[in-house]
């Protein structure tokens, strides 16, 4: 089997609309680099879209009904979406599964130091990547300082055109011959991977009183931290010692853009996961009343094996289920039981699209192409599936029904070849529960780098396949 390629395939007013979807996209990406900036940008289209809080629901005791619309955050990390179907819940949900974590590299506790007049940040990378792809590229700092009294202080710098960057120095070509010779894991070490900050010492005005001589001495010892403290006090009302209370994410610097001659590709940092994101929320903003309630979760910590209290493997999904029964009148232990076991899922995450210039890494004819369609994979998991949630063949069944319905073109496919590697999502923890579930989502080239690639036209697709799932799909 082989399929079109999906350029071929529309008509004019599917190209604008796939276009406007781009732009939208593109958009969501600049305005949510970490998981907290995410749930800012969803609760805000949220908010617009007319959906409540669900805790503040429960608080005020609403009674709720068909059509109605809530969402519940969980510690800025993480949330769940939903939109209530004819049916009682107990009969089951539809529902999109993606993550809003990426990898990236994370500031230490303790990070600020000074080494030969430069003043650097400490850093620990976060989830797989290829620690040589991040050095000499311009960065940004993103995240919160939250101080002593509570008061939180949002910190995001290098995306303006007259913000700083910030970055990680590599070991010039004419010294790197024995560098040269290491492992790939190895040319770059973790404990390597710290951040430039700073080069200019502090400066001490002469006015300064006398009393202030000694302090002056000791602060000239490390000078260019010292003068990084003053910036960060001046501009932020921070301390050192408030870095212990700080989440601080580096990210690649600069905004997603269109790639190729044709425009036909987005070039951005955190496709991996953000594309199932944004296209799971936006085909659910644009689905009207249902017979079943619709759900989208969006979570943290998948990268690292969804662990953590706003990773996939917490209770808050669960509770903010039973919480959402409870105000519908339907709570029970033996429902929200219920619920999961019949309900349906698409675990979205991406797959790794097939790459002519490292082909003996693929099994072509179990690939994901750019530009074919959203991707199913039946199984993920690494050599004998371990760690896989494998859909059953039933599922599989059903959805090409619904999809060929819809016109909806989609892939199946592998993560590279049997033996060469593999990996995981957070499917197999929604399939604990007895529901079906099956990974989908949008093939990337440079899946982990610090700049991923997809194709405008699969991102599309998989808005349209995820639309037609919540609306059509139902095994109970």
């Amino acid at each position: 089997m082989e399929n079109k390629n999906l350029w071929e395939t529309y008509d004019a007013k599917q190209l604008k609309e796939l276009e406007k979807i781009s732009g939208e996209y593109r958009k969501f990406l600049d305005n949510g680099k970490t998981e907290r900036e995410c749930i800012d940008t969803i609760v805000n289209i949220l908010e617009k879209e007319g959906y409540t809080e669900l805790e503040k629901a429960v608080k005020e005791g609403v009674e709720l009904s068909a059509g109605d619309k809530v969402y519940s955050v969980w510690m800025n990390k993480s949330i769940a979406i939903y939109q209530l179907g004819e049916k009682p819940l107990a009969e089951g949900m539809n529902i999109l599964g993606a993550h809003i974590d990426s990898p990236r590299i994370d500031v230490k506790q303790n990070p600020l130091y000074e080494d030969a007049d430069f003043a650097y940040l400490d850093t620990h990378y976060y989830g797989g990547v290829k620690k040589y792809q991040w050095v000499t590229l311009p960065l940004a700092l993103h995240g919160v300082i939250v101080k002593k009294d509570g008061t939180t202080v949002e910190i995001n710098v290098g995306e303006e055109d007259d913000d700083p960057v910030f970055f990680i120095s590599d070991l010039l070509i004419h010294l790197a011959a024995e560098q040269l010779e290491k492992k790939a894991s190895k040319v770059i070490e973790g404990e390597a991977l710290d951040l430039i900050v700073g080069n200019k010492p502090l400066l001490f005005g002469k006015k300064k009183a006398e009393e202030e001589k000694d302090e002056k001495k000791e602060k000239a010892k490390e000078a260019v931290k010292a003068g990084v403290l003053d910036i960060l006090k001046h501009t932020y009302g921070v301390e050192e010692e408030d870095f212990i209370s700080a989440e601080l994410e580096i990210v690649p610097a600069g905004k997603a853009r269109e790639a190729g001659f044709d425009r036909s590709m987005i070039l951005a940092y955190g496709q991996d996961d953000r594309v199932c994101a944004f296209t799971s929320l936006k085909a659910m903003l644009d689905t009207k009343k249902t017979d079943r309630t619709v759900c989208c979760i969006l979570v943290d910590k998948e990268e690292v094996g969804s662990v953590g209290a706003t990773g996939m493997q917490s209770k808050f999904f669960e509770n903010s289920l039973a919480e959402l029964m409870a105000l519908c009148g339907e709570y029970s232990e033996l429902n929200v039981r219920r619920c999961l076991a019949r309900s349906c899922m698409l675990s979205s995450d991406v797959s790794a699209g097939f790459d002519p210039s490292f082909a003996t890494y693929f099994e072509k004819k179990n690939s994901a192409f750019l530009g074919r369609g959203m991707v199913f994979n039946k199984f993920t998991g690494a050599r004998g599936k371990s760690g896989s949630n494998d859909a059953n063949a039933e599922y599989m069944a059903h959805i090409r029904g619904i999809f060929d319905k819809k016109g909806v073109q989609f892939q199946t496919a592998e993560l590279g070849k049997v033996d060469v590697g593999g990996g995981g999502t957070i499917a197999y923890i929604l399939a604990l529960y007895g529901m079906n579930v099956i990974d989908s989502g949008v093939a990337v080239l440079n899946m982990h780098a610090p700049w991923e690639a997809t194709s405008k036209a699969d991102i599309y697709e998989a808005y349209r396949g995820y639309k037609a799932f919540i609306e059509g799909a139902c095994l109970s």
